[in-house]
């Protein structure tokens, strides 16, 4: 895109008090960003009256600073890319959102904004172990079956689906609340640039935006947007993970919860979402056969794999919710010493998870 093409949309976004719906009212009656600023004064206040007609043809130094700071940022690296509404290479489902952002920043493979099967991955930011195991072992598989993983770049949950994505060598989408000039939280530093490796970053806010509070909310509707459906891993009732759950019903796309222990208040959400009509998940499958996606010779990968009939008895006395050393004892008849040798043998083999407050999980795969 040339560069004055941009600096229209850049200026139409960045005005003081021209919000979405100014703007979009001003696109209707006037067309192009160029064609906004090349009316008269009374052309522009008969859509947005005088006040916002007089700050829309008086350009100011903070908007100078954001086009000179946004052409630097796209000037140093040739996968950095401005995209506003209307661009061949805008994502087509995020047109169907009620109000989809008038341009989008991304970094990275603009092309994996436009694959054919996506699906949004979200969840905890505390989540348990097993939560972040079964978030790994979904977008792995995903990622094999050809689908792009899109999830918001977060600790936990998110970052476990970016992960697993990447490890699969699929595509992933990280849309993030900032400015793509910074990376929140910062110890995702790596993983941000591994994304814009293999897959794309995405924001709809300008460059040099900090980490506020409001703006991860108002990016979970682009996170529900781009895809065909949203998979909760894990959910507490009252999290932005449920907001993105919420604003993909509302979009007409499907939802899908993984459920989990009784006991853990990260399961609730997830088990709320169920009980409303979200589609139980227990293995990728169940996603893939519901969308009507079909990986061909790849679904036998993605089968749930069988639990071994001849596992150890302590991880049977164990059983899949979180146990305190106490229980286990009396479930088994062990003495302490023997018990915790084992319990340190399964933990060194991926199959038991230790948990804060002395408890343990065995862990289950996708």
């Amino acid at each position: 895109m040339a560069a004055e093409d941009w600096c229209a949309w850049l200026r139409l976004t960045a005005t003081p008090g021209i919000g979405p719906v100014h703007a979009r009212r001003l696109l209707g009656a006037l067309g192009s960003p160029e064609s906004i600023f090349s009316a008269p004064f009374g052309a522009l206040a008969s859509c947005v009256g005088e006040r916002l007609a007089e700050a829309l043809l008086t350009p100011t130094q903070a908007l100078a600073d954001l086009q000179g700071a946004t052409a630097d940022w796209l000037g140093a690296d040739h996968d950095r890319h401005c995209i506003p509404l209307g661009d061949p290479r805008y994502p087509a489902a995020l047109l169907q959102a009620e109000d989809p952002p008038l341009i989008l920043y991304v970094q990275g493979q603009v092309a994996a904004l436009q694959a054919p099967r996506m699906l949004a991955m979200v969840g905890s930011r505390n989540p348990t172990p097993q939560g972040l195991e079964n978030a790994r072992a979904f977008a792995r598989s995903l990622g094999q079956a050809g689908v792009c993983v899109v999830s918001g770049l977060a600790l936990g949950i998110d970052g476990a689906a970016h992960e697993g994505a990447l490890a699969s060598s699929g595509q992933t989408i990280a849309v993030v609340g900032t400015g793509l000039d910074r990376v929140y939280p910062k110890r995702h530093l790596h993983l941000a640039h591994r994304i814009a490796q293999h897959g794309a970053l995405l924001s709809e806010f300008p460059i040099g935006t900090p980490p506020l509070a409001p703006h991860f909310p108002q990016r979970n509707r682009i996170i529900a947007g781009l895809t065909q459906g949203t998979l909760v891993v894990e959910a507490a009732l009252k999290s932005g993970s449920l907001i993105t759950a919420d604003q993909a019903l509302h979009m007409g796309r499907e939802v899908f919860a993984i459920p989990g222990s009784i006991h853990a208040p990260q399961s609730r959400g997830c088990h709320a979402l169920i009980r409303q009509g979200a589609k139980l998940v227990e293995s990728v499958q169940d996603v893939l056969e519901d969308l009507r996606w079909r990986p061909g010779d790849q679904l036998s990968m993605l089968e749930p794999a069988e639990i071994d009939t001849a596992e150890p008895a302590l991880l049977k006395a164990l059983g899949f919710d979180p146990c305190s050393l106490d229980r286990l004892q009396a479930r088994t008849g062990m003495d302490t010493a023997t018990l915790q040798a084992k319990l340190l043998e399964l933990e060194l083999s991926g199959d038991v998870n230790r948990l804060p407050g002395g408890q343990f999980q065995r862990c289950v795969t996708a």
